[in-house]
């Protein structure tokens, strides 16, 4: 199945049941590595969302949930290597155990800021829990990644809050880009 969003063509990459199955197995893993404990998971927004909302619908061990959003990619498929928080967090969170929720880690520019952010709160332990990891792009070393959905291709995704142009969040299914129409 194919979608078109503004000017690009995207073609299925990742089924909804896929995305689900794996979501399912993270919760689990989170359930047994934070037993007795009460973390607070922090998701990035906007991307960040849905996956966010099917992740904790299978951790069932107490938590908390914040949600703080910054962005190095300004409306644009690339980043722009430049920071900008935009919402901050709301909670202290020192003596705390955090789980960042991602939706994708592909240069590491972003998270690695927002970890720096979260050493500052003084966080007892800082994990990353991303549905997506795209290690060919990794600019930034980030010892915390410790639960990843799927490793993929360096390829522009969008679909289960990813996004192009601010469209597309909004598909139950991830898409890679395949092509843009040829100028004339």
């Amino acid at each position: 199945m194919k979608v078109q969003i503004e000017d690009k063509e995207f073609s299925c990459f990742l089924e909804y049941e896929q995305i689900k199955k794996r979501t399912r197995l993270l919760g689990i893993q989170l359930n047994v590595d934070y037993e007795k404990r009460v973390p607070v998971f922090i998701g990035v927004l906007n991307g960040s969302f849905l996956f966010m909302a099917d992740l904790m619908k299978e951790v069932h061990i107490p938590a908390e949930i914040s949600f703080i959003k910054v962005s190095s990619y300004h409306g644009q498929d690339t980043t722009s290597g430049t920071v900008k928080s935009v919402i901050g967090l709301d909670i202290d969170l020192k003596g705390r155990d955090v789980v960042i929720v991602e939706d994708i880690v592909d240069t590491g520019i972003t998270l690695s800021y927002l970890v720096d952010v979260l050493k500052e709160k003084e966080a007892a332990s800082i994990a990353i829990c991303t549905l997506l990891l795209k290690p060919q792009s990794l600019q930034r070393e980030l010892e915390e990644i410790a639960y990843v959905g799927f490793e993929i291709p360096n390829e522009f995704v969008v679909g289960y809050g990813l996004d192009y142009k601010g469209l597309g969040r909004n598909l139950r299914d991830i898409y890679r880009f395949v092509s843009a129409p040829s100028e004339t």
